[in-house]
Order: structure tokens, then C-alpha cells, then sequence
């Protein structure tokens, strides 16, 4: 499992000594809402061995998966791009694990102050931006088994796990199809040996085959982030 997170590892180590005392290591619960439309930011959560999904609830109710959030990366990032709520997007724990808590207000005063942090914190701003813009073409050109294989090589990614409990439901509001659509995808990527797939576990087989399987998105947004942000890893 991940043992750290991206964005503080990309920290100078001065940096993270300074701001490490104003930070707790907490265990999120699996359905634990981080926060709702609406709502003020009052903390940032840095993952480390949990999977936070970003959700967009539609009128008529329907759910959608907007994005994934793992060691790669944070909650609340409107805390210090000039919003203290958070838009229409919701953060809910998908895999329990733990993670990084900060005050949102003293993340916002260094990243006001450090311009160490704030270029890291751009960085990734940059990086996230292009994921969802990658969401969006994916979801509209891409099988679902091009986006299933993508979406379960990004969750291990995030968890550096082949084994990977995930709910129906979360699958489906990545997929953006019903259950029974993911029951089916799933089946045919065991039918290749790419994965073995049981209720809620999905553990991977054969990464290289699950990798020609997936669409470029997958390699599209693995290398943005790497670009921008796989830096100053070892303290």
C-alpha cells in the first residue's frame, strides 16, 4: 500500500518539516462524505493508503464519478484557489485507508506565503485540470472496457495495490453504467486473465495485458502527473 503522498513528497524537506507539525494522520471510513456542495472547506485531506471518488449529483439524481483522488493527490483544493466552499462536487471515501488532515486556513497562509508550496500546489492544479479534461473525452469516446481497465490501473496506482476492494456502485458511477454493465466488463476481462474478480475484489492479473487493454487516457494522465509532479521524492 501507498505510504505517502505525491504532493507532500514533492515538498522541499525544509518545507515539510515546518508545516508537518500543524498536520495529523487520521483513518477515513469507507462512505465518510470529506464535503458536500456547498459547504465551507474547513480541512484538506492529503490521502496516503485511501481512494476518495469526486462525485457530480444531477438533478434527476443520477450520480456521476467526476474523478478519483488517491496518495497522488488532495481534498479541497478551492481552499487556496481563491473559494472557501467547495463547488458542486462531493468527496466520499470509496477505500478506507488513511490520510494527511490539514487546517484549510493554514494551508491557504503558506500557500500565501511559500512560493515553494504554491508552485507544488499549481503543479498539481495542473495536473488535476488535465485529468478531468481527459475524464470528459474518455467518457465520450472510450468502451467501457477500454475505461474499466483504465479506471482499475489508476485506482491501483493510487493505492500501489493489485488488490483493490471496490463496491459495484463505485464502478458503476466511474463507468457511468449500470452494475450490470460492470458485472459483464468485469467478466470479460477475466475471461482474458487479466484480473480475477469476485464481489467487491478485483485483484489484477496480467497489469501489461490490462494496459494494452486500456485507452491512452490511462498513459495520457499518468505521464502529466509524472511530468509535473515526480520530483524530490526521497528525503
Amino acid at each position: 500500500m501507498a505510504t505517502e503522498n505525491l504532493l507532500l513528497s514533492a515538498l522541499p524537506s525544509d518545507l515539510y518539516k515546518q508545516i508537518k507539525n500543524n498536520m495529523e494522520q487520521v483513518e477515513l471510513s469507507y462512505g465518510s462524505i470529506l464535503n458536500r456542495p456547498g459547504e465551507t472547506i474547513k480541512d484538506v485531506y492529503f490521502p496516503l493508503t485511501c481512494l476518495i471518488s469526486v462525485t457530480i449529483t444531477m438533478m434527476d439524481g443520477i450520480t456521476v464519478e467526476a474523478g478519483v483522488v488517491g496518495s497522488r493527490e488532495m481534498v479541497g483544493i478551492n481552499a487556496f484557489m481563491g473559494g472557501r466552499e467547495t463547488t458542486q462536487t462531493e468527496y466520499i471515501v470509496q477505500v478506507p485507508g488513511l490520510a494527511v488532515k490539514m487546517k484549510a486556513h493554514l494551508l491557504l497562509h503558506e500557500f500565501d506565503t511559500n512560493k515553494s508550496l504554491r508552485d507544488v500546489m499549481l503543479k498539481y492544479t495542473q495536473a488535476y485540470m488535465a485529468q478531468l479534461s481527459q475524464n470528459v473525452a474518455c467518457n465520450r469516446v472510450h468502451s467501457i472496457k477500454q475505461r474499466m481497465a483504465r479506471w482499475l490501473l489508476e485506482s491501483s496506482d493510487r493505492l500501489d495495490s493489485d488488490e483493490l476492494f471496490l463496491s459495484h456502485e463505485f464502478l458503476s458511477h466511474m463507468l457511468g453504467v449500470r452494475r450490470a454493465g460492470v458485472s459483464e466488463t468485469a467478466s470479460h476481462l477475466q475471461q482474458k486473465g487479466l484480473i480475477q474478480y469476485s464481489r467487491n475484489k478485483i485483484k489484477t492479473i496480467d497489469r501489461q495485458g490490462l494496459e494494452e487493454t486500456s485507452c491512452e487516457c490511462y498513459g495520457v494522465i499518468k505521464d502529466e502527473y509524472d511530468r509535473l509532479l515526480r520530483f524530490n521524492l526521497k528525503r
